[in-house]
């Protein structure tokens, strides 16, 4: 009876009175705005989805209605093109080749700065720290004419290695932290013990620092998905186009369609939220590390 008063209430020592009492669900208010903000995200999301499974009768009668009857022409139509899944082996061939590429380079810059003692380390740091003040579409022109004098204009090599370039300082940010956290005691006993540089980043910092490599890794590759603005103005053919791309391109030649556009819309999305959804677990697990580093 005791403990049951103690969890529910709370009395003053002097005149027990009642100064507040806990819900077992906790505070009501948290879970309203919580939910708002995920109808917010989400709908436009279902929407989509949601289309793709209507006829453009359906969607001009009742916009924001169920599917009824419920069609899977237009996701036949998209799975069985060729087009659909070209663009998603090049988005692929970008996605991974810019992951591994920020991640590998990530980490030995990253292992510089925070293990090695020289006077520039922090000049170094923060230099990459203003990169993040420095999106994309800032310097997309000159980036695009170093982009044509290079030779790589209209291929994958073109958006691989400035993505690249601009996801380095995101990962740098993320991975110092991890590294500083390793003890310096660790370092020590294992050059001690004969172990090189070499070997105690291959051996000892690669492994403590999993959780960062995972978060940067697919944060980067989530990015490189989504990325719209390099692709339009480094490719210009068609079999060389990414799914942001694409989509956009086959919404213009099917504007009337608008049941198969979103259908499209949809299955192009898909990979990149699938990935965020399985390890979003990790992304938050990296980020906190990160911080507490």
């Amino acid at each position: 009876m005791s403990a049951a008063i103690s969890t529910s209430t709370k009395y003053t020592a002097k005149n027990g009175y009642r100064l507040s009492s806990k819900t077992p669900w906790g505070n009501p208010a948290v879970y309203f705005f919580s939910l708002v903000l995920v109808a917010i995200c989400v709908t436009p999301v279902l929407y989509i989805i949601f289309g793709g499974f209507r006829t453009n009768s359906q969607i001009t009668n009742d916009p924001a209605g169920l599917p009824n009857p419920w069609v899977i022409d237009n996701y036949v139509e998209v799975i069985t093109s060729d087009i659909f899944w070209g663009e998603l082996v090049n988005s692929l061939i970008v996605g991974i080749s810019t992951m591994i590429g920020v991640v590998v380079l990530g980490i030995m810059v990253s292992f510089v700065i925070a293990r090695y003692r020289f006077r520039y380390a922090p000049l170094m740091y923060a230099l990459f720290s203003a990169g993040l003040m420095f999106p994309m579409t800032v310097g997309i022109t000159p980036l695009y004419l170093m982009i044509r004098n290079l030779g790589l204009s209209n291929s994958l090599a073109g958006i691989i290695l400035p993505q690249i370039a601009f996801g380095l300082p995101q990962t740098i940010i993320i991975l110092v932290p991890f590294l500083q956290s390793i003890p310096m005691e660790l370092e020590e006993a294992a050059l001690l013990d004969g172990c090189s540089r070499l070997g105690f980043f291959a051996r000892m910092v690669i492994p403590l620092s999993m959780p960062g490599v995972a978060t940067t890794g697919i944060l980067t590759f989530v990015g490189s998905w989504n990325s719209y603005m390099l692709p339009l103005f480094v490719l210009s053919s068609d079999s060389k186009y990414t799914l942001p791309l694409g989509v956009q391109m086959f919404s213009s030649e099917h504007s009337v369609d608008t049941a198969r556009v979103l259908a499209f819309t949809s299955l192009a999305m898909l990979p990149a939220l699938i990935c965020f959804t399985i390890f979003q677990k990790k992304i938050v697990g990296g980020l906190t590390g990160a911080v507490k580093g």
